[in-house]
């Protein structure tokens, strides 16, 4: 019965029991693994999947076993957290087996500040943050889903929403201590997760997606104060608020509103590098004979230059918010106020 004792001599590195892994699972389901790999992640892979002579089944059994293991783990933090998932494995696996599963995810996870915030009700975070100072609630807002944000920013007294808009724009990385500090105020009353690593968050992109999240009336409170606080800050949110491939989310009506007082060569500009979904929408909504005379024109244009496409959308995207804004189109958005009955 010497082989069914485990080898202890040797022990494997993480990419030995992934080369052993995937050997193991064959081929169809290792190409699948592969297309989420990076080049240098299936380079170093190939190379020691093609070192790999003979595995004895107690080991290949140990690693598969292993790799269940880790990926039950994974899936109870993603619904509850590291505390959670290691109260589960207790109760399956024992105390023991279970701190070694967590030891071996924690060395290498890292799980995102406020993850457990995430899973809460909204209208239960905003109870607990309103009164807060408004970096603090900045800085949850910017670590939240952005649908989330969005709710909870609406909520907000209008007073400080571009207040907190403008401190999410403007952040850029937080120091644990800090981080550690505020999930300290939600964790007596939610449920806590922890991360010791500097996470980047926050900026321009961030505060986009939040006011995508916030109704149509809250957006423009805060894009208006913005404005005259902070009148570049406002433009640039505003330049990224909608962009050129946004277009496939306006009905028909709206697209052909926009092809009418677009100019024809910004429009031949933006389709030449745009997306077939974006190409076959613009088209769908022009004349035969339109369609016919832009690909024939766009197919003898040749290269054209980056810079030349970003200003013919850029020009576009504006006069779609110019459109926005005297009422005659509409984009959709979150909070439900811009639903057509």
């Amino acid at each position: 019965m010497v082989l069914a004792k485990k080898d202890t001599s040797t022990k494997l590195t993480g990419k030995q029991k992934a080369a052993i892994l995937l050997i193991s699972m064959g081929p169809d389901v290792s190409a699948s693994v592969y297309k989420h790999l990076s080049e240098e992640e299936i380079e170093r892979l190939t190379l020691e999947i093609s070192g790999v002579r003979s595995v004895d089944s107690v080991k290949k059994e140990e690693i598969i076993e292993e790799f269940h293991d880790i990926a039950i783990a994974q899936d109870y933090i993603s619904q509850g957290g590291i505390s959670y998932a290691k109260q589960v494995l207790e109760k399956a696996l024992g105390e023991e087996r279970a701190a070694n599963i967590i030891n071996r995810l924690t060395s290498t996870l890292q799980v995102r500040p406020f993850d457990f915030a995430r899973k809460a009700d909204p209208s239960q975070i905003l109870n607990f943050i309103q009164n807060e100072h408004p970096q603090t609630i900045a800085l949850i807002l910017s670590y939240l889903d952005a649908v989330q944000a969005g709710q909870i920013l609406s909520e907000l007294p209008q007073e400080v929403q571009a207040d907190i808009a403008r401190r999410i724009a403007m952040m850029d990385r937080t120091s644990p201590e800090i981080i550690n500090e505020v999930e300290q105020i939600l964790e007596r009353k939610l449920t806590s997760t922890l991360t010791q690593d500097y996470t980047q968050t926050g900026g321009i992109e961030a505060v986009v997606e939040v006011l995508n999240g916030v109704d149509r009336s809250t957006e423009k409170t805060i894009l208006d104060a913005l404005e005259i606080q902070d009148p570049e800050l406002a433009e640039e949110i505003k330049k990224r608020m909608f962009v050129f491939e946004d277009i496939v989310t306006l009905d028909n009506r709206a697209i052909q509103r926009v092809i009418r007082e677009v100019e024809n060569d910004d429009l031949m500009y933006s389709l030449k590098v745009a997306s077939e979904e974006v190409k076959q929408i613009v088209f769908k909504n022009m004349s035969q004979r339109m369609v016919e005379t832009f690909k024939e024109e766009m197919e003898y244009m040749g290269p054209v230059r980056l810079r030349d496409v970003e200003e013919s959308q850029s020009r576009i995207v504006a006069v779609i918010r110019r459109l926005e804004e005297a009422g005659e189109i509409v984009i959709a958005r979150g909070g439900g106020d811009d639903i057509i009955v």
